[in-house]
């Protein structure tokens, strides 16, 4: 299984229609993405009711580096 990450466009256009107040199956629709994806993208990067796509895209941006594998080697070596 395949996918692909939202774009900072993509998450632009997300905050453009959220605050329009359109349903997530619509913004779902124009971006041609999941519902469930809209959905966890606004849950994961919403601040106390309202979504800001540079905010997501910096905590995007954290997670991001924090992934990964963890190496073998420790420092006490």
């Amino acid at each position: 299984m395949s996918y692909s990450h939202l774009t900072t466009f993509e998450r632009a256009r997300i905050e453009t229609l959220y605050e329009q107040g359109k349903p997530i199956r619509t913004i779902a629709e124009k971006l041609q993405r999941s519902p469930s994806t809209i959905s966890r993208e606004l849950k994961r990067n919403s601040q106390k009711a309202s979504y800001k796509s540079e905010y997501a895209q910096e905590k995007y941006n954290e997670r991001r580096l924090n992934c990964g594998r963890v190496g073998k080697w420790s420092t006490e070596l």
